[in-house]
């Protein structure tokens, strides 16, 4: 069957004005936000608007021998939705729905495509929110659960995986599977939903989500704690989770970092300019509870914490600020490429070989010619660095020896950003090979003809 005739079929699927084809692509679908874009030409971006369409897509491409790259909306930061040439990209922009809430159980079931901020509007009426919150609110939910997106309140509430209770899944073959249910608990057989978390499309096309919900909170604060020397900020944190307070956001960032973040946000934090200049790194902590009373314990619990950890100051950002200094810290990957970072890696260690992380990554810099700052989600370990290199090769050793370190502290390579394109080389090189056997055994199983995003994780065939 001719190349014009897939076209019609998947014309015939979607519709026309759902189906881009080569060369009239929009450029946006052909790319996520890595520091490291490659061009890619695919034959087609179609847009799905139902299970149903998915199916029939999927047995097309099984029919053709047409590779499938999923896209959610683009934000990733790994490579992993770049387009095979020649292949099918399936932007799941269209299926964007809360298709149910139970409000009794605190469950939705939502389609992929939803944003972020899409179903935090949804659920607004109700009292009840997604807890998961990584740095870009316009990233969907199918790019999360492929990822197993984490972010700032992951110290309280955990990743993706721990509020995803099933999934509706197309196989490759047009097959549809639901795995899970919507209950907070089951022994019932191998997890298959969990196996998916964080597959990076790999091995099936994710089509519903069914989504547990948390209560949200009357009464926060945001706190910003100045401190002389990052080891210190990195010490107390263990104190501060042991302490019982369960801080929503648990956020380092070194001075320099703090900087360009409320620069590029166009505000001040109103820090005493004696204090400004001690410090090196800060603590972003973000208290909730129930109550106004319970508030102000926790908030002198925490400034006796920190004072004997050695802060320099406590600040209560007042409520106008608070916002603008949290949207500033989502907003620092874009803060850190505008700055012309090469690389940004998110290494997760054990939360209390952070400080040994953070000294030995400054010391590995120095011998490679590099500079590094950084911030983070201290609170779980996930260390984010920005790293500034123009040689191409002095860079991959210096990723690569801190990749190294990180596993050798017993971390792993990527705390929430995925491997994808970019992390595929050191993750293949640096992982048992008898792990990764097993995982090209189950990849195997889901998509033989290997058509799910090929040529990244596990793939190590190069891109055509």
């Amino acid at each position: 069957m001719e190349t014009r005739d897939l076209r019609n079929e998947l014309i015939a699927i979607v519709g026309a004005d759902a189906a881009t084809f080569s060369p009239d692509h929009n450029l946006e679908d052909l790319h996520d936000e890595t520091l490291h874009p490659r061009e890619s030409e695919p034959f087609a971006v179609v847009r799905p608007a139902n299970t149903q369409q998915v199916v029939d897509i999927a047995k097309l491409a099984s029919e053709f021998k047409v590779p499938i790259t999923p896209r959610g909306s683009g934000t990733g930061l790994s490579g992993a939705v770049t387009p095979v040439p020649g292949g099918i990209v399936m932007s799941f922009s269209r299926m964007n729905q809360v298709l149910r809430l139970d409000v009794n159980d605190h469950v939705a079931v939502v389609q992929p495509g939803i944003t972020l901020i899409e179903l935090g509007e949804a659920l607004e009426p109700s009292g009840l929110r997604y807890p998961v919150f990584p740095g870009e609110l316009s990233g969907s939910l199918g790019g999360n659960v492929n990822t197993n997106a984490g972010g700032m309140r992951a110290v309280r509430h955990g990743v993706t995986r721990q509020h995803v209770l099933g999934l509706e899944l197309v196989l490759i073959d047009g097959t549809v599977v639901r795995t899970g249910a919507p209950v907070m608990k089951s022994s019932s057989g191998y997890d298959l939903t969990q196996l998916v978390v964080g597959s990076e499309g790999t091995l099936a096309l994710v089509t519903e989500i069914t989504l547990r919900l948390s209560p949200t909170f009357a009464h926060s604060a945001t706190i910003l704690v100045p401190f002389s020397s990052l080891n210190d900020v990195t010490r107390i944190v263990p104190s501060i989770v042991a302490s019982g307070l369960e801080p929503s956001i648990l956020e380092y960032a070194d001075a320099p970092t703090m900087i360009g973040m409320t620069q590029a946000a166009s505000f001040e934090l109103g820090i005493n300019a004696e204090i400004a200049a001690k410090t090196a790194a800060y603590l972003l902590i973000v208290l909730e509870t129930r109550t106004a009373e319970q508030l102000e314990g926790d908030l002198g619990e925490l400034a006796a914490l920190v004072e004997s950890g050695g802060a320099l100051d406590l600040f209560v950002l007042p409520d106008h600020a608070a916002p603008r200094l949290i949207k500033a810290r989502e907003s620092l990957f874009w803060v850190s490429k505008a700055a012309g970072a090469n690389e940004i890696i998110d290494v997760v260690v054990p939360r209390s070989t952070v400080p040994v992380f953070l000294e030995e990554a400054q010391r590995m810099a120095e011998r490679h010619g590099a500079l590094i700052f950084g911030c983070g989600h201290v609170g779980d370990g996930n260390v984010h660095l920005s790293i500034f290199q123009d040689d191409e090769e002095r860079r991959a050793a210096l990723v690569y020896e801190l990749f190294a370190f990180g596993l050798g502290l017993g971390g792993q390579i990527s705390g929430e950003h995925g491997i994808g394109l970019d992390k595929q080389g050191p993750y293949l090189a640096l992982t048992d090979p008898i792990l990764l056997e097993l995982q090209r055994k189950i990849k195997a199983v889901f998509d033989p003809e290997q058509l799910l995003n090929p040529y990244r994780l596990l793939d190590d065939r190069p891109l055509p």
